[in-house]
């Protein structure tokens, strides 16, 4: 069936079928405003025309990005690295000299976060995110020795290294703060998860890559769940291949919560399951099922269509398959998870903070972009090609790098 005609049997009269706006290009955007020149792109329908049919896609994906809990949870030399001493000793020195230069943290790039064996690493574990098993959990970050600052300098600054930076959220956050400021999280239409204690179903954030440093835990709770999409596809086809059907299907709205600019939509429609416009032909995945639950102010007007019971079904087999197969993590005061969101999905559970004055969980994060023409996912969005696609940019906010929540 070709992209768009289970919408229109749904009725969905006014959705569009091409961005509501042109896109202009985010590489050349002013300085004065965006310090590297470079505007977060933000978020973009698909290109419906380059949507590829269920027929298209694989019933069996085999390679280095499917993989088991089971290949991991007892074999942790595989995928955390200690830092070691010399590599804490070069990302100190490197973090005091670009904090004595005076450079504000939104400039902050290679070019002046020089890591010459560090470097290296990263730039290995880049690719692996990208094209292989997709997730790292470093260990022995000072984060309770270093300042809030150098905390912040040393932690984009191994950024740098794996994508550009891209605003989280309607505010500019480059460098956001996962934290609980006291929002509800059963107003999920205009609630971000993230700044509540809630419960984290299994999603994918608008970067290709997202990191997680850990600066304070929980009480209790707040644990970390990864999945391989691709083991989670191959076993929806065994199991439930109707659900994986459904799910490549342009019939899934997404909200936006408001942070738009002007001339845009309040929602996008577009699959959650995804065949790459090009390059090798993967499969990508792109779901939050918060952004989907949280559209009934619209679905009640009739100006999109209410989940269907098929759809409803489909995202819980999508979240009890996920949660079957998952990598269970405890994050620690100085860890950082680096996770791809192109084929992993990622979750958190509820979590009790400590009583006063004793410190919030606070975890630092990163969403980082890697382009097309840098060796990223080609995806089937207009702005695939650009230095910081995706990410959350509403008009020409300018980038800010706060050191707490806000």
């Amino acid at each position: 069936m070709a992209p768009g005609i289970l919408v229109d049997e749904q009725g969905a009269s006014a959705t569009t079928t091409t961005p509501s706006h042109p896109l202009k290009s985010n590489n050349d955007a002013p300085r004065s405003v965006f310090p590297d020149g470079i505007r977060t792109s933000g978020q973009h329908p698909p290109l419906y025309s380059s949507l590829k049919p269920y027929s298209a896609f694989p019933k069996v994906i085999t390679g280095p990005t499917v993989w088991t809990r089971e290949e991991y949870v007892d074999a942790p030399e595989k995928w955390v690295h200690p830092f070691t001493d010399d590599e804490i000793a070069e990302l100190s020195a490197t973090s005091d000299a670009f904090i004595a230069s005076g450079t504000p943290l939104t400039g902050i790039s290679q070019t002046n976060f020089p890591l010459p064996e560090l470097g290296k690493v990263l730039t290995v574990l880049r690719h692996d995110l990208l094209n292989g098993k997709g997730f790292i959990l470093f260990k022995r970050f000072p984060a309770d020795v270093w300042s809030p600052l150098k905390n912040a300098v040393a932690y984009m600054g191994l950024g740098t290294y794996l994508g550009y930076f891209v605003s989280q959220n309607g505010r500019g956050h480059v460098l956001g703060h996962v934290k609980d400021v006291g929002d509800d999280p059963t107003q999920i239409h205009s609630v971000r998860i993230y700044r509540t204690k809630a419960r984290q179903f299994f999603h994918a954030d608008d970067g290709d890559i997202v990191g997680l440093l850990c600066v304070h835990r929980a009480q209790e709770g707040g644990e970390s769940d990864i999945v391989s999409v691709h083991n989670v596809w191959n076993t929806l086809q065994a199991e439930h291949p109707d659900v994986a059907e459904l799910l490549t299907q342009p019939i899934w709205y997404f909200d936006r919560k408001g942070e738009v600019s002007d001339g845009q939509e309040e929602w996008i429609r577009q699959p959650v399951v995804y065949i790459e416009n090009g390059g090798r032909q993967r499969v990508y995945c792109k779901w939050d099922p918060y952004y989907v639950k949280s559209l009934t102010r619209f679905s009640e007007k009739g100006l999109i269509p209410a989940l269907s019971e098929e759809q409803l079904r489909a995202m819980r087999i999508l979240e009890e398959t996920c949660q079957r197969l998952a990598l269970h993590m405890v994050l620690e005061v100085g860890d950082i998870q680096f996770v791809s969101n192109a084929h992993l999905l990622h979750a958190r559970t509820e979590y009790k903070d400590f009583a006063p004055p004793a410190p919030r969980r606070h975890l630092l994060r990163l969403w980082l972009a890697t382009p097309e023409g840098e060796g990223g996912w080609a995806l089937p969005m207009p702005d695939s090609s650009e230095k910081k696609r995706g990410g959350v940019q509403v008009n020409d906010t300018p980038p800010k790098c706060p050191l707490d929540a806000e």
